[in-house]
């Protein structure tokens, strides 16, 4: 297909970020434009019936077509570009897709923990999100998975993870969860992804700063966690 492809982004946004893999994994040349969701644009409102990104814009000639919600976009890109990233058999294909809802549904998980407003749901949430990265661990247990998900393959499933282990990344350094602990094949999978170019390149350099800030302004547990680890750095340097 060699119609014009511009990613409408957001910085932060793990949706945009699992489009930005496949395309890269593709090898298809695409423009990405980022919004402010906080001050949408009227262009942006125009196009976008959720006000939600990803929005794929597909120019060929003179006419456009946009494509909103990344799990569609991820079929449109399997359906009409090269280098495949879905199993070819039927059945495989299938599980696959069910792994993509399911790391949707973590990333919903992810969102409700870092917004729990007290400890006791952060706890809960934490309780949560660990149950549902122990079912990753048994289904790449019971598949003898790795690198990938798929084995040896990258697919559209570690297109989806990449972002969602992003998150632990600066997880890890508030010190705020041990979600992943105790899940060998998970935190394998998390490192091979984290080395893999197209996952790195998903977002930009700042990106960790973006997240940090992000949290730290939210009015919730973690943002607390947050601010007074950022008073205690100092004191333990000037003891």
């Amino acid at each position: 297909m060699t119609a014009k492809l511009t990613l409408v982004s957001h910085p932060l946004c793990p949706y945009v970020q699992r489009a930005a893999i496949a395309l890269a994994e593709k090898g298809v040349p695409f423009e990405r434009v980022n919004v402010d969701l906080a001050s949408k644009p009227d262009w942006f409102k125009a196009i976008s019936p959720l006000g939600k990104v990803p929005l794929l814009c597909v120019r060929n000639g003179s006419k456009e077509e946009i494509i909103f919600e990344s799990v569609v976009i991820l079929e449109f890109l399997e359906e009409t570009q090269a280098n495949p990233l879905h199993p070819a058999d039927p059945l495989m294909r299938a599980r696959h897709r069910s792994w993509v809802e399911f790391g949707s549904a973590i990333l919903n998980a992810i969102g409700r923990f870092y917004s729990a407003a007290d400890e006791a749901g952060f706890l809960k949430e934490s309780s949560g999100l660990s149950e549902l990265f122990e079912r990753v661990e048994a289904e790449l247990s019971a598949r003898r998975s790795g690198p990938w998900f798929a084995g040896k393959r990258f697919s559209l499933v570690d297109a989806v993870y990449g972002p969602i282990f992003r998150y632990f990344d600066t997880f890890d350094e508030i010190g705020a969860c041990g979600i992943l602990d105790g899940k060998p094949l998970v935190q394998a999978w998390r490192k091979a992804l984290s080395d893999r170019q197209s996952v790195k390149e998903a977002v930009s350099p700042d990106y960790p700063l973006r997240l940090h800030a992000f949290l730290r302004v939210k009015a919730s547990y973690l943002s607390r966690m947050i601010r007074l680890q950022a008073i205690a750095i100092p004191q333990a340097r000037s003891a």
